[in-house]
């Protein structure tokens, strides 16, 4: 296998499940065979079936079929300045690097990027309780976050959440 190509904001695609080993195909883009390939999501008007890491990274798959592989509407909006909250923008260079050349993620509902600190964040992985259990001093503030989003407290979150449960949890590096 080739190296793949390196995602500043997907770092590991073949351990979170973005990209599948598990036969060859035909890559829609670039038409050449290959064992490690994309499946979902990309926001296309174009029925794409599999597409190559290289396809992605380089962007001409974006291109090539007029897409995304995350919701552009669906990426938190970043703070130039965190002394002043309410001068935000979006990044125009994260943005492209986001939507245009990284594998994207699957929610289950829709799919929402996090920025912190001035960029996009880059996406870890899927997880439970057990995976944060014993990181919880690495988060900014998880109990607002819970109350703010899901009106929980930390103890019903760590009955609920569980990789690949009802309440599924979705966990992103802000770069520092």
């Amino acid at each position: 296998m080739k190296d793949l190509p390196k995602f500043k904001y997907h770092p590991n695609p073949i351990g979170t499940g973005a990209f599948k080993t598990d036969k060859t195909v035909k890559c829609d883009c670039c038409g050449q065979t290959t064992n490690v390939y994309y499946t979902e999501p990309f926001y296309s008007v174009d029925d794409i079936e599999c597409l190559c890491p290289f396809c992605i990274a380089n962007g001409k798959a974006a291109e090539k079929f007029d897409g995304e592989f995350q919701d552009s509407a669906s990426i938190e909006e970043i703070s130039p300045n965190p002394n002043e909250p309410n001068t935000l923008n979006i990044n125009k260079e994260a943005l492209e690097e986001v939507t245009k050349r990284t594998p994207g993620y699957i929610g289950w509902q829709q799919e929402v990027w996090l920025a912190h600190c001035g960029d996009l964040c880059a996406f870890i992985g899927y997880v439970g309780w057990n995976e944060i259990q014993d990181k919880l001093n690495d988060f900014v503030d998880i109990e607002s976050d819970i109350e703010d989003y899901n009106s929980m407290s930390i103890d019903d979150l760590s009955k609920y959440l569980v990789n690949e449960g009802s309440l599924q949890g979705y966990l992103f590096l802000g770069f520092i």
